[in-house]
């Protein structure tokens, strides 16, 4: 028997016509010739291609096709309607055809039409009488949607002045239907055919009809799925086409599918072989054995935008590299991604498979007895699984067909389970250089690790040409957009939610706002609001909020809080594949959340000290789930609003230093209160400056009482491995502790000079010894304790060097044991604490993939 490539080369040696690279051939779709209009503008294209010999494949009117098959179910089923649905497929053509032609011309078409209709509406009639269609039946009714519209168009190429001749395919194109509803073109009848066609046809420019052929025995039939382009392909391999352009309604390949990943981008060249990998996941690309027939001889096929002619479209040919500016070859590992949803695995378990020769053929004996489709199959060396993926549809007679194949195995214990999962999509690389470069796979993994996705099933053939992974399908969605944005190096979009838009959560807003253009330009980084939340009312959006006027749309448009809603809203975007919560609020129960958010899937970034100084069993669970997880936790701003100290310290460990202890003055207002309480000055008058500057809480005692700096001392404390709970630290309170009790706060600066002695006292012993207080948080690691207290430096110390509310923290260890390591900066405001929270969000885009 003669191969597919034998047969090509007898056929189109046999055809004795003008071939080669004089000769282009186009396909239009239905959309392409929908209506009058747009037939014009199909004509216009191929008058203006200067290829000297040009043959254009057409397909019906839009929409006709269905229709035509409609005629057949309603006249199979004695549906007298279907004569009135007639009338309508006789009126859409003949309105388009008075529209586009006259005289003679139109006549001409008009005659053939009411012939064509008449014989129609007679077989219609023998099919409704009879109640049943054959096939043959069928495929000639339907075909007369491509005879029409091939003759429509080429009387309009004829009216520009350029001669031009109608091809019925059925004449020419001869196929063999074969058992699974596909056919298989004869390319040597088929090239005899054409050549007699030829010499009764001599003609340069030809309009023909897509997706009709006949068999062998002349009975009118249909190419099937895809068949105006199969034809396509066919001519332009019997005419040894220099190319085949398939004309459609989008301007190329994409990346991935535009409405899953807006910033797929087109695809300038791909090869066969990616093209056929894509289209068999789905993508919109042509079917593969739509490229057979032109791969044979080097052929491109090109898919053009008929609607945006300045779109140059997607070559797809033999060399698929990407040129570079100074024209060197650039080849992308990972040309696109494609997905299949509605898909179910079947797993079929047992150590009684292992080493038996057959199991997998009974297994899929067993699945083609059911007709089910089997997409991808995955099976480990050990032979003791085979895991395989079909439609939903086909799952449970599947599955039913197995366990009784198989019921004498399973009760032997020799299988152990046929399990089935369902709700499950496929996501497919595809890309000719993933053969040859390494770290693809590992590349794909971690990006859909870091979106914290979970693989089911993977297969790789060992072409290398598509990596195909099982995922969960409220994933897909999120998968895709992960992987595509890691190899296209599109934005690292991150979803985020911010909780707490008072005096820190604003200043972030107002730098995310500030800083967005730059962020996207420069760095690829997308930093999309999807919903701000206060304690009361809450504004969420499903594509980003305007951050230059989010204060006015939390007022007018804010809704009612709710932080399960809120959540839902930040991460329930598939769109969108990371999330992180920005909690800026000092609240307690917010962060009780952190772990369940973790859990999900959310980044958290955060100021609040409550979740890492909370008790210990609820912070070594969350630090155990973060450090177990591709999901990220950020709290820099917890001590030392935007200095970096957390990370130093994290720093130090890591590369494998040993803290011994660590000191410093974490208060930014109890800084700014011992940096000014100098001289005669009263300590009751420093401190209503303070306020009076916004430097303390609402309640200065909520700062004096020491204990924000003792949280910020155990987070530090258990930074450094110790566990430690908030009340093993002793505390030295500055409030009075007749005043701890105060009504107000006003109460409290009214009563305080009263007690101003006792710190004026120590104030004066320490000046008298050349030294100053300064209120301070201490880690004594080596003896594993941690206390808050006030204490005295000399004047040449480091810490007496401070001025306004500078933070300071010395780190001693075993590298820096004689002159310990210094942190040193602002420690306190709005517009350095939100830095700190802006810092640690950039910190996890760059983690997610940003570029550094």
């Amino acid at each position: 028997m003669q191969s597919l490539e034998a047969l090509l080369d007898e056929a189109v040696e046999k055809v004795q016509l003008p071939k080669g690279d004089s000769w282009s051939v186009h396909k239009f779709g239905g959309t392409c010739v929908g209506n009058s209009d747009r037939i014009r503008n199909v004509a216009n294209i191929i008058v203006k291609d200067e290829s000297q010999n040009k043959l254009a494949v057409v397909s019906a009117m839009s929409k006709i096709t269905d229709m035509m098959y409609d005629l057949i179910d309603k006249a199979q089923s004695r549906d007298d309607s279907y004569i009135t649905a007639l009338d309508a497929v006789l009126e859409k053509h003949k309105s388009t055809a008075a529209d586009l032609l006259d005289g003679d011309d139109l006549a001409n078409f008009l005659d053939h039409l009411y012939l064509d209709i008449n014989n129609l509406k007679a077989m219609l009639r023998a099919i409704f009488i009879a109640g049943h269609v054959t096939e043959s039946f069928s495929d000639f009714v339907v075909g007369h949607g491509e005879l029409w519209s091939a003759q429509l168009l080429s009387a309009v190429v004829r009216k520009s002045g350029l001669e031009c001749k109608c091809m019925d395919t059925r004449d020419v194109l001869v196929v063999n239907p074969t058992s699974s509803n596909q056919v298989d073109p004869d390319y040597l009848e088929s090239g005899r055919r054409l050549e007699k066609w030829h010499s009764q046809n001599p003609c340069g420019t030809i309009v023909a009809t897509g997706f009709i052929a006949s068999t062998p025995q002349n009975i009118p039939t249909t190419l099937k799925r895809d068949g105006s382009d199969f034809s396509a392909a066919i001519m332009g391999a019997l005419y040894r086409a220099h190319q085949v352009t398939i004309w459609t309604d989008v301007d190329g390949v994409y990346s991935a599918d535009p409405r899953k990943v807006s910033e797929a981008v087109i695809l300038k060249k791909l090869s066969y072989q990616e093209a056929w990998e894509m289209s068999y996941f789905g993508a919109n690309v042509l079917h593969p054995r739509t490229i057979i027939p032109v791969m044979k001889y080097d052929i491109p096929i090109v898919i053009r935008n008929i609607f945006n002619l300045d779109a140059p479209g997607t070559m797809i040919c033999r060399r698929a590299g990407l040129e570079s500016e100074d024209n060197e070859q650039v080849e992308s590992p990972v040309k696109g991604f494609a997905t299949i949803d509605n898909l179910a695995l079947v797993n079929v378990e047992g150590t009684g498979m292992a080493g038996i020769p057959g199991t997998a053929s009974e297994i899929f004996g067993a699945v083609k007895d059911v007709g089910a489709n089997v997409i991808m199959i995955s099976q480990a060396s050990s032979e003791h699984s085979v895991c395989f993926a079909v439609p939903e549809t086909d799952v449970k007679a599947v599955a039913a067909t197995l366990e009784s194949r198989f019921r004498q195995a399973l009760d032997a214990g020799r299988l152990s389970q046929i399990a089935i999962v369902p709700n499950c999509s496929i996501l497919a690389a595809v890309g000719q250089k993933m053969a040859s470069t390494p770290g693809v796979s590992a590349t794909l993994f971690n990006a859909l690790a870091k979106a914290n996705i979970n693989v089911r099933a993977i297969a790789q053939g060992c072409s290398e040409y598509n990596i195909t992974v099982v995922v969960k399908r409220e994933d897909c969605i999120r998968a895709l957009r992960a992987v595509h944005s890691r190899f296209y190096l599109s934005r690292t979009t991150i979803a985020m939610g911010i909780i707490g838009p008072g005096l820190i959560g604003g200043t972030l807003l107002d730098q995310l706002k500030d800083q967005a253009a730059v962020l996207k330009e420069k760095f690829n980084i997308d930093l999309r609001v999807m919903g701000i939340t206060g304690s009361s009312n809450m504004l969420l959006s499903d594509i980003g909020i305007d951050l230059s006027m989010w204060r006015d749309l939390l007022k007018e448009k804010g809704e009612n809080a709710d932080l399960k809603k809120f959540v839902q809203n930040v991460h329930g975007n598939h769109f969108i594949p990371n999330t992180v919560i920005v909690d800026c609020t000092a609240d307690s129960y917010v962060a009780s959340y952190y772990h369940d958010w973790l859990r999900r899937g959310i980044h958290v970034v955060t100021p609040n000290k409550k979740a890492n100084s909370g008790p210990l069993e609820q912070y070594l669970k969350l630090r155990s789930l973060q450090r177990q997880s591709y999901t990220h936790y950020f709290y820099e701003a917890t001590v030392g609003a935007g200095l970096p100290i957390i990370t130093t310290l994290q720093g130090l460990l890591e590369t494998g230093d040993k803290i011994s202890r660590i000191e410093g003055i974490f208060s930014g207002t109890l800084s700014y209160i011992f940096n000014n309480f100098v001289g005669t000055r009263a300590f009751s008058e420093v401190v209503k400056e303070a306020k009076e500057a916004g430097f303390t809480e609402p309640d200065p005692r909520d700062d004096l009482s020491g204990t924000d700096v003792a949280r910020k001392v155990i987070i530090l404390a258990r930074e450094s491995g110790l566990k430690l709970e908030l009340s093993d630290i002793p505390v030295q309170s500055l409030v009075p502790e007749p005043l701890k009790e105060s009504a107000s706060a006003e109460e409290f600066l009214q009563q305080l000079p009263q007690y101003d002695q006792d710190l004026a006292k120590q104030r004066e012993e320490a000046e008298a010894n050349g030294e100053v207080l300064r209120y301070v948080g201490v880690v004594d690691v080596i003896n594993q304790k941690g206390r808050v207290e006030l204490r005295r430096y000399r004047k040449e110390h480091p810490f007496a060097q401070l001025s306004g509310s500078d933070n300071i923290i010395a780190f001693s260890t075993q590298r820096y044991e004689k002159q310990p390591l210094i942190v040193r900066g602002p420690g306190a405001g709005a517009e350095v604490t939100a830095g700190g929270v802006f810092s640690d969000i950039l910190r996890l885009a760059s983690y997610l993939g940003a570029p550094s």
